[in-house]
């Protein structure tokens, strides 16, 4: 009995129960190495799935700074637009183009068949962003809108528009897609018109409510562009150089416009242009702002800095005259020749009938170092100062050893090569009293500084020459202007070529105005017109006589002809006319 008994008697711990005593043990023990490996260890992941449920980033967007002119009218504006895009992932996932009507609309839409969308799209299925196409007509991306399409999204940016088209096409420039400056002004000052987008990441609720800021930046605004170009002058000064490019058949034609009391730059204009909204064929030539970029002898319109720099050098006096009997002269093994036998002129004389025999003499009576200096001076071989992109400093040799016949030519715009830009500087410095200043394309309050480089009684005499030119007897009487004393110089020069010169011209006039009291200088390049007209005094002297009219009634500028000088006092009385 006693025995029965003790075997009734359990043991402390059935193998079952402890069996699963471990096992929940074991569990347990998984279960905290986890979420310590999970929480310590490696928790990116976790915190990556929960912002991905509750974090949200909003962006402001910002449009890129407007350009303007000197009077506040547009030049360069941003539009907002959206561009179309397509998740691939989505796309295939959702069957999107089972939906045959649906597709096919949407590739039409966008100009495409049905199947170079679907390889555009599925090209690469892992990828999750594909642009379908960028800066979108709103009519476009309204009705993609109603076809909705699965996979297919939209997202703002924006399009720049230039309100002047080719008017301004070089000197303003362009941005590519991305809205970055990739010409002229755009180019030149992309960081000043670049904002930056504000930014806010936040933390919402299963319910979408914002419950907490994390970070929050403020937009960068852009800047604003105010350009010394006056967006008239600008345009008549295309119109009138686009009609002479065309009329003569040229190749290409540069003008600009400065304010001889400031330095700022009222025109600058080429042709042929192109259309900066819509420039899909044009040709990558037609973006270069030639009036910078491009460099050319100029000609006779150097024949004033000659006569100016033998004044200054004291090698002739204003009322001094120049024997150029018998019109031609032998230096070295060259010829310099005159269109006559112009025999006795005056300094005017010299200027008025292009005596290319009379600066010849001037220039051979004084050391070359004299002449190099003063067209540095006046801005020959050196940058202008309106820190553009592309500009050329041209060619102005600073060597020692010179020819009398290279020294010569020089006298007449041979051996050196400057663009249209330097040479309107260098008459707005004759024009502005004998002081010069660099060029400037922005709008500016207060007046650039500037250098005496001439003495202001041979600048003044100067004008009056060139305004000797303009009158019967001289080479530019195309170049009057009603109403207003105008001075300035024509240039015709051969272009050169390997081995010398060919048969191509460059036309050119460079002037000022009015005389009296100069406001504008004006400088006209033709290059290589067609047909048996070829001179400056010809086609390029016309074309600164409508811009200039036009240019000095916009400003308001009194007209001064009435009050018009004898110019004896100038002349010497010799037989210059």
């Amino acid at each position: 009995m006693s025995q029965a008994k003790g075997r009734s008697v359990p043991s402390v711990l059935g193998w079952r129960f402890a069996f699963v005593l471990m096992t929940l043990a074991g569990v347990f023990s998984a279960l905290v190495v986890r979420a310590a490996w999970l929480q310590v260890v490696e928790p990116e992941m976790l915190v990556s799935q929960g912002d991905m449920r509750s974090l949200r980033v909003e962006a402001d967007t910002v449009l890129r700074g407007m350009i303007f002119d000197r009077n506040g009218e547009e030049l360069a504006m941003s539009i907002p637009v959206e561009a179309i895009w397509a998740d691939p992932k989505v796309v295939i996932e959702r069957h999107a183009s089972a939906d045959e009507r649906r597709w096919h609309a949407l590739a039409d839409i966008l100009q495409m068949s049905s199947a170079q969308l679907l390889t555009k799209i599925g090209d690469n299925p892992q990828r999750r962003f594909v642009y379908l196409q960028r800066q979108v007509n709103p009519a476009v991306v309204d009705y993609v809108k109603k076809l909705k399409v699965p996979g297919i999204y939209f997202r703002q940016e924006s399009r720049r528009y230039y309100p002047a088209g080719e008017v301004t096409a070089q000197l303003i420039g362009f941005t590519n897609v991305d809205d970055i400056g990739v010409e002229g002004i755009e180019k030149r000052y992309d960081e000043f018109l670049t904002g930056a987008a504000g930014r806010k990441v936040f933390r919402k609720d299963a319910k979408g409510r914002e419950i907490e800021v994390i970070e929050r930046a403020k937009a960068q605004q852009p800047g604003n562009l105010h350009l010394s170009i006056d967006q008239r002058i600008q345009t008549v000064t295309y119109r009138e150089l686009k009609k002479a490019v065309l009329s003569h058949g040229a190749t290409s034609g540069s003008a600009i416009v400065v304010d001889v009391q400031t330095g700022e730059v009222l025109a600058m204009v080429n042709s042929p242009s192109f259309n900066p909204n819509n420039r899909g064929n044009a040709p990558a030539y037609l973006f270069r702002n030639r009036a910078i970029t491009d460099t050319f002898e100029p000609g006779s319109t150097m024949k004033p800095l000659a006569v100016l720099s033998a004044l200054e050098f004291g090698a002739t006096k204003l009322g001094a005259t120049v024997d150029t009997s018998p019109g031609y002269m032998r230096i070295g093994g060259s010829w310099v020749r005159d269109a006559n036998n112009y025999k006795t002129l005056s300094l005017t004389g010299i200027i008025q009938k292009s005596s290319n025999v009379g600066v010849s003499k001037l220039v051979l009576s004084m050391p070359h170092e004299h002449v190099l200096g003063l067209y540095s001076n006046m801005g020959l071989g050196i940058d202008t100062g309106l820190g553009l992109n592309g500009e050329s400093s041209g060619m102005l040799s600073h060597r020692r050893r010179w020819s009398d016949f290279e020294r010569a030519t020089l006298a007449f715009g041979y051996g050196l090569s400057v663009t249209a830009a330097q040479l309107a500087r260098a008459y707005a410095t004759m024009a502005n009293g004998g002081i010069s200043r660099p060029l400037t394309i922005l709008k500016s309050e207060n007046q650039q500084p500037g250098e005496q480089v001439l003495d202001s009684k041979n600048a003044a005499a100067m004008l009056e020459m060139m305004e000797a030119n303009i009158m019967p007897g001289g080479t530019a009487t195309r170049a009057q202007v009603k109403g207003y004393r105008v001075g300035g110089k024509t240039g015709t020069a051969r272009k050169a070529i390997a081995g010398g010169y060919g048969e191509d011209y460059i036309a050119s006039f460079a002037g000022v105005g009015p005389v009296s009291n100069p406001r504008l200088a004006c400088v006209v390049v033709i290059n290589e017109p067609a047909g048996d007209f070829y001179h400056g005094g010809e086609i390029a002297a016309p074309v600164f006589a409508n811009i200039m009219g036009a240019s000095m009634q916009l400003l308001n500028l009194t007209p001064d002809a009435l009050n018009q000088p004898k110019l004896s006092a100038i002349t010497g009385g010799s037989n210059a006319g």
